[in-house]
């Protein structure tokens, strides 16, 4: 493991505490408004964003090849999303922007995953998460008529799915990480 890459499990771990803090906050509460449902996801949303910004170079992508530059605009675009969702609240709005949002971004990932099979130690996971989130995006215009509760319900559930699969990759990133530092100790 390279200095940069040993350092990984960071930012996985901090995307998967925000999913699984979405998710959470979307299975207890009962009867969201508009506003608080573009609050909570575009929180989410932009917070996601931020961490996949940041474990970019983590992950051993450079941001001026084509591989980096996938993965920062599907990290641009969610926080964009999360941003938009933040400012502007609608069922509609919601259903739309957090589907292209969480779409865009699992097809980037979906891609990662397929191009770097066998040769990266987050391929594997970045197919799943990509299958999830274009799973969420297809799934949630159609829950647009049912209001907040359902949206935030889809969200959340595809959040949850993402969550447990990357808390599950960065603790073994982080046991990985650990061998590596005391094998180059002895």
């Amino acid at each position: 493991m390279t200095a940069h890459q040993a350092e990984l499990w960071k930012p996985v771990l901090l995307r998967a505490a925000a999913a699984l803090a979405f998710g959470a906050v979307t299975v207890f509460w009962a009867a969201p408004s508009v506003a608080g449902m573009g609050f909570a996801g575009g929180l989410y949303l932009l917070a996601t964003g931020a961490v996949l910004l940041w474990g970019i170079p983590l992950a051993g992508l450079r941001r001026d090849v084509a591989p980096g530059r996938t993965m920062s605009a599907a990290a641009s675009i969610l926080i964009g999303a999360g941003v938009t969702l933040l400012i502007l609240q609608g069922s509609l709005l919601f259903g739309v922007i957090a589907a292209l949002g969480i779409g865009l971004a699992g097809a980037a990932e979906l891609y990662l995953g397929l191009r770097f099979r066998r040769r990266h130690t987050l391929a594997r996971d970045w197919v799943t998460s990509g299958f999830v989130g274009l799973g969420t995006a297809a799934a949630l215009p159609f829950f647009i008529p049912l209001g907040p509760h359902a949206l935030l319900g889809v969200a959340g559930g595809g959040a949850i799915i993402s969550g447990v699969l990357w808390i599950l990759a960065g603790l073994s990133l982080r046991h990985d990480a650990r061998t590596a530092t005391a094998k180059a100790v002895n």
